[in-house]
């Protein structure tokens, strides 16, 4: 099963990535999964030149194809002005509009501050429910104040175990084998 981080972090070391991590791989001890990491940091001139020039280049195509093949998502942006990043949402944008659709998606956020926490459900969850995926129930939102803290452990376990149950319906989903009606009409009868 492949299992796509979408990671929006703009330093390094980022505490948006830290965050991607620990969920992927709490994700990860629950069903074994290929994890693969799309840095937003990387793609930026190219997400830029795709809104100018209509084309992607090499590694944004790359990982527009990593997202639309993944089983699954995780997806972390920062909080800049109570929202999610430009970069975050440039990169969504630039994807093919049914690349989403019925992936679940496990959405989380980090900022300087816990009052930001409702971009999750105010910013992230209305926009991945457009895309069409499907949300997972628990988001995770880490303040600076969170960190080695009680309750976001907590949080990541809660959260991963909600996408780890939808990644194997997701997988069965993709592998079932279609079976021409007459074939199970015949498989009725004495």
């Amino acid at each position: 099963m492949k299992l796509v981080v979408v990671s929006a972090g703009l330093s390094v070391p980022s505490s948006t990535r830290l965050l991607a991590d620990r969920l992927a791989a709490a994700v990860d001890r629950r069903t074994p999964v290929d994890v693969q990491v799309v840095e937003l940091r990387d793609l930026a001139v190219e997400i830029a030149h795709n809104f100018t020039n209509g084309f992607a280049g090499t590694a944004l195509t790359a990982a527009q194809e990593a997202v639309a093949g993944a089983d699954g998502l995780i997806v972390v942006t920062p909080v800049f002005s109570a929202s999610y990043s430009g970069l975050f949402k440039s990169f969504f944008d630039v994807l093919d509009r049914d690349a989403l659709a019925g992936k679940p998606v496990l959405v989380a956020a980090t900022g300087g501050s816990g009052r930001h926490s409702l971009v999750l459900e105010h910013a992230l969850r209305p926009l991945f429910a457009y895309l069409r995926a499907v949300v997972m129930p628990t988001g995770v939102y880490a303040a600076s104040e969170d960190w080695g803290a009680e309750g976001l452990a907590e949080r990541i376990e809660r959260a991963a175990e909600e996408l780890s149950a939808a990644l194997p319906r997701t997988a069965r989903r993709a592998e079932a084998a279609v079976v021409p009606f007459a074939e199970r009409l015949a498989a009725l009868r004495p």
